[in-house]
């Protein structure tokens, strides 16, 4: 109460003040004003005192943040072609709260909370469904920190392992626009045809990508204890574990070379993850839980690719990147690379498997991607970037069903072609951005040599705003 006093009667001092200096009012004009004079503006004070949302403390801090990133997709599958709205899933739609609080001089603690926003998913819309979304909203993060500049950081719960993004290592604005690396993002979620413009059932272009989506080598969040170690020579290092169980450690590098500005990073991890109780809704089968990176022989319920689901899954990969910058000039080149091994995959030729009968299956999935461009300021809005990408995966052997008469993956190529341009507008911290992929795609089945898949052209429009 006493401040809110003091306010009010710090606001009357101030509009009299003006009073005496704008209109050269004296002192005894300025005593007609009457006590009535800041009656209004005191109610609009008490107003916003009882409506404004408020901290739950003033020890810890609090930011509100995100970004939405929205465009238009027209894709050609080489049969037919359409036009979507929907969310770039590269860096989808998001807000977050974060803040932390002073412990010590050495240490703090605090905390980030993260919510995805998909009005439409880039990753998962077909031919049939423009939409894609089955769930609107998803927890991206969701974690508390202690972090020691003397010991490092610990942080549990929901985020990012040790792995996540050390393919995707980018120092240009397409990191959250066009990634070089991770290219099921942008319209892969397209049910595959042929040459002769046959579909293969349900099979989406996003399964050439180690059955799942996500490029060999490549991290994910996950429910997990992650500690990173404090920089030391432009270098940090980081580890993470995640129940039932699967582990990753990375090495992380940023630093400046003679005007180069250089950022790279490496990736072990291994998983292991143990089968539990499907819900009821699944008939209570026993299913692989999803824990860390996806390995490609999981027991998971519906997968085509099942070979024993009593087995746990057991496989481990590696990844890394680097991104250059050339500050004078702009000019900056990306480069990623990352394999998957799974020691499960043999199962899947055992008897009653989907790849019964085929023997010494290929195991490995790997991938290797660059990206060169420019980066410079040649206007008063803000830098522009103008870029191309090549991007290669070769996928062993997932059984995924191509439909009916067309077998069961072998092992698959994928070849992807981007350009584009970016412009950043730094006035509202906006950047516009058209870009075009092209994408080629061949497939070894159990019944059909080399099923060379129609191309499929993505024209992306759109833009990415952040608050």
């Amino acid at each position: 109460m006493s401040r809110a006093l003091n306010l009010r009667g710090s606001i009357r001092a101030l509009v009299a003040a003006a009073a005496f200096v704008g209109w050269g009012v004296t002192p005894g004009a300025a005593a007609d004003l009457g006590s009535d004079c800041c009656a209004d503006l005191e109610e609009r004070i008490a107003e916003l005192e009882a409506t404004t949302a408020r901290k739950g403390n003033r020890k810890v801090s609090l930011t509100v943040g995100g970004q939405v990133n929205e465009a238009l997709f027209w894709w050609d599958d080489g049969s037919e072609d359409n036009a979507y709205i929907s969310t770039n899933d590269s860096a989808r739609t998001r807000f977050n709260f974060k803040g932390d609080a002073k412990i010590s001089s050495d240490l703090k603690a605090g905390y980030l909370i993260e919510v995805g926003i998909r009005a439409g998913r880039s990753n998962r819309w077909t031919q049939d469904d423009d939409s894609g979304v089955t769930q609107l909203l998803d927890i991206r993060h969701s974690y508390w920190f202690l972090d020691s500049k003397s010991y490092g950081r610990l942080s549990v719960g929901l985020t990012s392992d040790a792995s996540d993004g050390i393919t995707e290592i980018n120092q240009a604005a397409t990191k959250d626009i066009a990634k070089f690396s991770d290219v099921e993002d942008t319209g892969l979620g397209l049910f595959a045809n042929d040459s002769d413009g046959n579909r293969l059932g349900t099979f989406q272009w996003r399964r050439l990508i180690r059955d799942v989506g996500n490029q060999p080598g490549e991290g994910r969040r996950s429910n997990l204890v992650r500690y990173d170690t404090p920089e030391l020579a432009g270098f940090t290092g980081t580890a993470s574990w995640g129940e039932d169980d699967f582990w990753t450690v990375a090495l992380k590098y940023k630093g400046d070379f003679s005007g180069l500005q250089v950022a790279a990073g490496i990736a072990y991890g291994e998983a292991s993850e143990s089968n539990v109780s499907a819900p009821a809704e699944l008939g209570g089968a026993t299913i692989a839980r999803t824990i860390g990176f996806e390995c490609v022989v999981n027991g998971q319920v519906g997968g085509n690719n099942i070979g024993t689901a009593s087995k746990d899954a057991d496989c481990e990969q590696l990844g890394g990147s680097i991104s250059v910058l050339h500050t004078d000039t702009g000019l900056y080149l990306n480069a990623g690379a990352g394999y998957l091994k799974d020691n499960l995959t043999n199962n899947l030729g055992d008897g009653g498997a989907p790849l019964a009968g085929f023997g010494g299956l290929e195991d490995l999935h790997y991938f290797y991607a660059f990206e060169a461009g420019i980066e410079k300021k040649w206007n008063s809005l803000g830098k522009t970037t103008l870029f191309a990408q090549y991007h290669r995966n070769e996928g062993g052997a997932t059984a995924r069903s191509l439909g009916t008469g067309n077998g069961r993956v072998l092992s698959s190529e994928l070849d992807v072609y981007s350009i584009g341009a970016i412009q950043g507008i730094d006035a509202a911290a906006l950047h516009l951005y058209l870009f075009y992929r092209h994408h080629e795609g061949e497939i070894e089945s159990t019944t059909r040599d080399d099923i060379e898949l129609d191309d499929v052209d993505v024209v992306v429009g759109g833009a990415l705003i952040k608050f």
